[in-house]
């Protein structure tokens, strides 16, 4: 995502320094065919424009986003409703409308241009996900919390907005099958470590489609782990392709689980025996529960199969059902792998609750498929741009360019280059000082990142200070800590209020 600063500065808006304590954020689109954020820009930038204003837009053509007020003040982008207004409490931002549409009557309209009104579309949606999770960090908003992302047309539902129906109009015309639930999943995903500038799932797993591992490898894999493995195991080995064929779920991605919830099928540690014909801890509920038992080694990874489906996807099943704990999965909360752990998946559920369960099933899926024994390939690499390898809520990042992803380390300070089996294979470079110019005499010195830090007592004065630590925190987009203040960290500025030189 790249993000341009350019604050309305003649903006009533602005220039009332209003300030509101953020709440939520909600999305608009235009309302009208222009995807060039520069137009709206450059005609809201006038003491004349009445009081409306937004704090960005995003750019259809290239989607660029652009802020054009401090996140902080008080826009008018929403009206008001029955309860009040969301401009006291919600951050705005406006999405860019493709050219070759026209407005026919009220939110209605015709396109010319499918395809590209499409492509406009997504490029504005993928933006948004990206500003949204980096507003909803800076902020510590839950995005899947009630209230807190809403769209214009959803905030006049709730009272504190005038009567638009957008951005859902547009999506639902262009036949995007893009919704504000899917929209605020997307954000959680960002914001726990995805690709850039993407959807938030750039690089992820799906569960549903055709295996790409063999019996052959799978075989293979199993025997170099477990060398004393039972015959019976390497004999049901191409039950998971054929019960994950029937139910279109990939039946390497069930053998790898069952390898991580079975040690290899030596059940060393495991909650569940050979003989259950359970070969994934279904049913394993702690508290001592044994877990579920089938008659035999094909029902109990069929009703693997149909348990990943449930989470996966909201089709129905094509055998009857005997997974006996269907029923209690949100059908379709876990589409990726990545998300099979509960505290990786954007709405909480999950398979697991253990930290890293997907990543764990992914590491024993790519050796699965690095073995000898079929004409596989070997699954594509992606490199993870993070703190730490653990700390995957800190992911910048997912590139399948080592080069990229180097990159986005360096302009990351802090972060490093991770492979997917968790070594750092390159640490970005740090922080480089710069200088700041501050035209303004009172700027606050405080203690610490944020407006919730107390002040010092003392202002920086006009002039050229040099920043050695950038930090986000709340009442500014960046706060930057002065060099006078290095030994302790407790000098911290607004760089809403400086130029950098």
């Amino acid at each position: 995502m790249k993000l341009v600063e350019n604050i309305l500065t003649k903006n009533p808006c602005y220039t009332a320094g209003r300030k509101i304590t953020v709440k939520g954020l909600m999305l608009h689109s235009v309302g009208c065919p222009q995807p060039e954020a520069s137009v709206f820009i450059n005609s809201w930038n006038s003491p004349s424009h009445d009081t409306s204003c937004v704090h960005g837009f995003i750019d259809g053509n290239d989607g660029t986003a652009y802020q054009t007020l401090p996140w902080n003040h008080r826009g008018w982008h929403c009206g008001s409703g029955s309860k009040g207004s969301g401009n006291n409490t919600h951050i705005g931002v406006e999405m860019c409308e493709p050219a070759c549409i026209k407005y026919t009557a009220g939110s209605n309209f015709t396109c010319s241009d499918k395809a590209t009104a499409k492509a406009v579309a997504k490029r504005t949606y993928e933006t948004a996900v990206g500003l949204f999770a980096m507003l909803c960090k800076k902020y510590s908003l839950d995005p899947l919390a009630d209230g807190v992302i809403i769209s214009h047309r959803e905030g006049c539902a709730r009272g504190i907005a005038s009567n638009h129906g957008d951005p859902e109009h547009l999506w639902t015309q262009l036949g995007m099958g893009y919704t504000m639930d899917g929209f605020r999943k997307a954000v959680r995903a960002a914001m726990g470590g995805a690709s850039s500038g993407g959807s938030g799932t750039d690089g992820y797993t799906k569960i549903m489609g055709n295996a790409v591992a063999t019996a052959e490898q799978m075989k293979a894999y199993i025997k170099a782990k477990n060398p004393g493995v039972e015959q019976s195991v390497l004999d049901m080995v191409p039950l998971y392709l054929s019960e994950g064929k029937a139910e279109g779920v990939r039946g390497d991605i069930a053998f790898a689980q069952s390898c991580l919830e079975t040690g290899n099928f030596t059940f060393s540690g495991s909650a569940v025996t050979l003989d259950q014909n359970n070969f994934c801890g279904m049913g394993v509920t702690g508290g001592g529960m044994k877990g579920n038992s089938f008659d035999m080694p094909r029902l109990g990874i069929r009703a693997q199969m149909q348990h990943l489906k449930a989470y996966a996807s909201t089709d129905a099943l094509k055998n009857a059902c005997i997974d006996p704990r269907f029923k209690y999965v949100m059908r379709g909360c876990a589409e990726y792998v990545e998300w099979l752990g509960q505290k990786e998946n954007p709405a909480g559920k999950g398979w697991a609750a253990g930290a890293g369960y997907g990543e764990k099933i992914l590491s024993i899926l790519k050796g699965v498929l690095g073995t000898a024994g079929g004409a596989s390939k070997p699954a594509e690499a992606w490199y993870r741009v993070r703190k730490t390898w653990a700390d995957a809520s800190s992911q910048k990042g997912a590139f399948k360019s080592l080069e990229n992803a180097k990159k986005c380390a360096d302009e990351n300070p802090g972060h490093s280059v991770f492979d997917e089996s968790g070594k750092a294979v390159y640490t970005g470079a740090a922080f480089q000082p710069y200088l700041v110019r501050v035209s303004i005499p009172d700027l606050n010195i405080r203690k610490g990142p944020g407006t919730d830090y107390d002040k010092t007592g003392k202002y920086t004065g006009t002039g050229t200070f040099t920043i050695v630590e950038e930090a986000d925190g709340g009442g500014a987009s960046r706060w930057g800590l002065l060099k006078s203040y290095q030994e302790k960290r407790d000098g911290w500025i607004s760089l809403d209020h400086t130029s950098r030189v």
